[in-house]
């Protein structure tokens, strides 16, 4: 009997003249946890999509348990005791933890929900989950949503289970404890892959590492024997410098100054709550949380693109010139004032680009309404368009490309170029580097510390807390909509952003 759970042989995906997967080879053996690292358009996605029937290969076989099999669709992976679990989770609010897992299984047994509970809990005890599964999915933590997948397709008898950047929302809290579940798992006869970028978890929790590097496969190594640089190096194929050179702010003066703001979604929830902090110029601050705890309402209330309840909003030009009051001013009235608030936000096409439009004519948006000379005619921005391209290497045929056809890692590189260019006083950044590899990762990092240097107040919403501890000076933790401390990244850690970010002990360091 064969000792691998699934074995590639040349498996090859094209879409149209793109090759995703070139002829790829690749083994996971049973019982163990195999990491797959890759570039941004290296085709993880597309090679485990292939694994559970999203997608259908164009040459190569794919064999479980030593025989050969055709996986059409998700129907035939679960047959084949193949699960897989998205980074965006498919689960129905209202519906309990247990409604959730049966949702769609046939058979009359299923609407015993008696016994369906009892069956679930067994699994939850099994493997040491966190989950009652009579909860409603509407009360539950992010790690929790998470683990009721995972259980999802436990319970539908997977043996082979791929994981698809797993730990990108939780806290360092909750990854040790996702960990601890997964190694059980492996000790019961399991068989894990995951695709993730974080690679100090590569080596902390698998027992081999598969790179891929455009479409093709470069190797596999044992993590033990393996680095942070060496894996770097694998997947990019020259070797990177990983330090991210941090200065110490110089002559830090107030930019930014919220006192007491509250805000309110579209359907009247707080989501911020008495928010109080200053920003500097000369310095990173950061802002971590859990997905979903107000970062994104925080940078969008000091752009003024959403109107806040009650609270200040000020801002402190250089050189004493009068302290503006943004609470009480719109957009277009800030912009009026020349104050410039660099806003790279998280939905990249949906606020920050327009798709249909090409580079050139992306790089005029920002100064439409304000008529600056500097963008009277298109000569100007298209070679602002060509410098950004050439400096942050974006892969594009041309600047008159429209947007909308370069991938999500480049069209972020544009943003942040263009906002960069404006030469802001203030930038604020949602997640500048999702979606890029770590060369391109590594040059925006570099680019947002030589704006900080320039004296620019630079605020940076991410969820890597490695590089938020790394990157910035200091760090603003949001949870639940409040502040729940502000620290000194050099004296912090990322077990303590991780207390703070699930509402533990408030810290201060102003």
């Amino acid at each position: 009997m064969s000792t691998n759970a699934i074995e590639l042989r040349g498996v090859t995906k094209r879409f149209g003249s793109v090759i995703a997967n070139d002829h790829v080879n690749l083994t996971l053996e049973k019982g163990e946890i195999l990491s797959i690292l890759g570039e941004n358009g290296s085709g993880k996605t597309t090679l485990m999509n292939m694994l559970s029937g999203i997608y259908f290969p164009d040459e190569g076989q794919i064999l479980i348990d030593g025989k050969e099999v055709a996986i059409r669709g998700p129907k035939d992976a679960f047959q084949l005791g193949i699960g897989m679990i998205h980074q965006h989770f498919k689960l129905i609010n209202v519906l309990t933890a247990a409604q959730n897992i049966i949702l769609g299984l046939s058979g009359k047994s299923r609407l015993d929900m008696k016994k369906v509970n009892k069956d679930v809990s067994n699994l939850v005890e099994k493997y040491g989950f966190d989950l009652n599964p009579e909860e409603k999915i509407y009360n539950m933590s992010v790690s929790q949503k998470q683990t009721v997948e995972i259980v999802k397709v436990l319970y539908r008898g997977a043996d082979i289970l791929i994981l698809d950047e797993p730990t990108a929302v939780l806290t360092p809290q909750e990854t040790e404890k996702l960990f601890a579940v997964l190694r059980k798992m492996k000790e019961a006869g399991k068989s894990i892959i995951i695709i993730t970028h974080k690679l100090n978890e590569v080596l902390e929790i698998s027992d081999r590492v598969a790179v891929l590097r455009k479409g093709s496969s470069i190797g596999v190594v044992k993590t033990s024997e393996a680095s942070v640089e060496s894996l770097t190096e694998m997947m990019v194929g020259e070797k990177v410098d990983l330090d991210i050179q941090r200065s110490k702010p110089k002559s830090p003066e107030k930019r930014i100054e919220l006192r007491g703001v509250n805000v309110r979604n579209i359907e009247g929830q707080d989501v911020l709550k008495d928010i109080s902090f200053v920003a500097n110029s000369g310095e990173i601050l950061g802002i971590a949380g859990i997905s979903g705890n107000g970062q994104k309402e925080l940078l969008e209330s000091i752009g003024g693109l959403i109107p806040i309840e009650s609270g200040e909003i000020l801002y402190y030009p250089p050189n004493d010139a009068p302290v503006e009051k943004l609470s009480e001013k719109t957009v277009q009235e800030i912009q009026k004032l020349k104050i410039s608030l660099s806003f790279v936000p998280e939905d990249r096409l949906g606020m920050g680009l327009v798709g249909s439009m090409n580079l050139t004519d992306n790089m005029m948006i920002r100064s439409y309404r304000g008529g600056r000379r500097f963008f009277a005619d298109r000569k100007s921005p298209k070679l602002l368009a060509e410098h950004i391209v050439a400096k942050l290497e974006v892969a594009t045929p041309d600047v008159n490309t429209p947007v909308r056809r370069l991938s999500g890692g480049n069209v972020q590189k544009i943003l942040v170029g263009r906002e960069i260019a404006t030469r802001p006083n203030v930038l604020m950044v949602a997640y500048p580097v999702r979606g890029l590899d770590i060369n391109s990762s590594y040059t925006i990092y570099n680019l947002l510390n030589e704006q900080k240097e320039k004296g620019v107040a630079v605020m940076c919403v991410g969820e890597d807390l490695d590089v938020l501890l790394q990157l910035c000076d200091r760090i603003l933790v949001l949870c639940e909509g409040k502040i729940s401390g502000i620290v000194d990244a050099n004296k912090s850690s990322k077990e303590e952003l991780g207390m703070l970010m699930t509402g533990g002990r408030k810290v201060s360091s102003k």
